[in-house]
Order: structure tokens, then sequence, then C-alpha cells
């Protein structure tokens, strides 16, 4: 039987204003066959998005949305997060939405370690305004803020989410759409900020100016970039340079969600006591 992605999407607003082949589309699949997974009530979902490709992600889902300004949808989605503790909030950003513009705030997210699932929409470009460089973009593209070449050195978006104190980080590729779902399950189980990295294709902004111009050649393009995680550990330094692990990258989950250590300050405040720190790791 054919699953009804219907139930959950906006069907007045179909179809999308993505580009054709656009990666989104399959990012948006998952989010939504994940969500069913986990068995939650629409009404108890928030998806909150950006600027740019990835913005239009909480257009077409058919739950609480907000759409917010750029680079501030964590910020947006902590304020929601802290007011509804008990609901599941999504954020939706794109590499420059979430890296650049809007980095400060995912890494005050990653440390804080709110219970938000933050996935990032890495296609290596700041697609919708026209093929700006952005945080993820590889040396030596073309794009037309780097028109003789990307000279910048570029995140790796899962290493600074794990540095920065995120405490369940993974990898994905539009390739895998069944990993891919899996992967956001995994995460939205997990009880802290669940921070994921997607690598997708932007064929038409970055692809079509550095001789990737079809769909198909950008996704052959990440498919020879990116490993599994078991394969990439058993290779030595020099083997792993170029590729990137997919899977879970890192799970812990010894600390304490920041909206159950703010509970206990509020606690604190109306019964005038002391907070216990032990119980706030």
């Amino acid at each position: 039987m054919a699953f009804n992605y219907d139930k959950y999407l906006r069907v007045d607003k179909m179809p999308t204003l993505w580009c054709w082949g656009c990666g989104d589309g399959v990012i948006l699949k998952s989010i939504i066959r994940a969500i069913d997974k986990m068995g939650w009530n629409m009404d108890d979902v928030c998806v909150v998005s950006g600027i740019g490709c990835s913005g239009r992600m909480s257009s077409y889902i058919d739950c609480n949305t907000v759409h917010t300004t750029h680079g501030r949808a964590v910020a947006y989605a902590t304020g929601i997060k802290l007011a509804n503790p008990e609901k599941h909030v999504i954020v939706v950003t794109g590499d420059g939405d979430g890296l650049a513009i809007g980095g400060n705030h995912t890494i005050h997210g990653c440390r804080r370690n709110i219970g938000l699932n933050h996935i990032l929409v890495n296609n290596f470009i700041y697609g919708l305004t026209n093929s700006q460089t952005s945080p993820t973009t590889p040396k030596g593209f073309w794009t037309v803020t780097a028109q003789y070449g990307n000279v910048d050195p570029n995140f790796d978006a899962a290493k600074l989410a794990i540095g920065a104190g995120a405490t369940f980080v993974g990898r994905q590729s539009v390739l895998n759409p069944n990993a891919l779902e899996k992967l956001f399950v995994e995460g939205f189980s997990h009880d802290g900020y669940s921070f994921f990295d997607i690598f997708s294709n932007c064929h038409i902004n970055l692809g079509r100016k550095n001789k990737m111009g079809e769909a198909t050649k950008m996704l052959d393009w990440i498919d020879k970039r990116t490993i599994s995680k078991v394969k990439f550990d058993a290779m030595s330094e020099e083997e792993r340079k170029g590729l990137f692990p997919l899977g879970v990258l890192h799970k812990d989950d010894s600390h304490i969600e920041y909206t159950k250590a703010y509970q206990k300050v509020i606690e604190a405040a109306q019964n005038k006591t002391a907070i216990n720190f032990e119980e706030i790791k």
C-alpha cells in the first residue's frame, strides 16, 4: 500500500516551487515518513524554517509552522520549545542560513542541548539568492562571489555541531531516502539537540557552473564524497581525505535536555530554594 503523503501535506500548495530534481523534495518526504514512524500528532509538531530554498519546507507540511527571518530559525525555535517543552520542534535551515548569518544561533542551540531537531540542508551554496559562496562551498568551486574559484576554507558542519555540544549528530545524503528516514527517526527519538547534516544537490546554481548541470551528475559527485561511518572508521587518515562519513556520528545521552534543566530553575524560584546542580549535567 502506497504511503499517503497527502495526509501530512498542504496539498493546496502543491506542486512545490523547488527546481526539478532538487533534493529538498527527498528530504521533505523523509521528514514526513519519520514523523509518521514516530506516531506524532501533527497538532504537537512545529516546523520552523528560515530563508532560502530550504525555508519553504515549513510551507508544505500541514502542522504548526513558522517561516522566520534569515538565520534566525534556531532562535525562534528555541523560544517555541521553551514555551512548549512537550511539543516536537523541527528546525530546517540551509548551509548559508544555518552556518553563516545563523551560525551563532546554531552553536548556542547545540551548546544548550535544547530539544530541537535541526535539519541542515547542505547543498554547498546560497541557492535561492543566486549562487554566492556559503560556509560549505568546496575550495576551487566557481560562485558569483568567487569567480576565480573559492579560496575559503569550509566548515564540516557535523564536526562543528559536535564541538559546540550537540548530543546527537548525524549525516546522510539525499541519495538514500530510507537511510535518511532512519536517521531522522533515531534523532527525533533523542532527548536533546539533534543535528542532521544532509548533503543535497543544487545542480541549478552550483552544479551547472561547475560542470554538474544535471541532477544525476551532482548526485554522483556527492556519492563520491561520502562513505559509511563503518568504512570511514577503518580507513587511515590519508585515505579519509576528501571523504565525509554517513550515519550517526555522535550520540551522548548523559546530559540533561535544556527545557528540563530550565524547569528546575523555575521550581527553585517558585519554592525559593537552591538549585541542585548535580542534577543538571
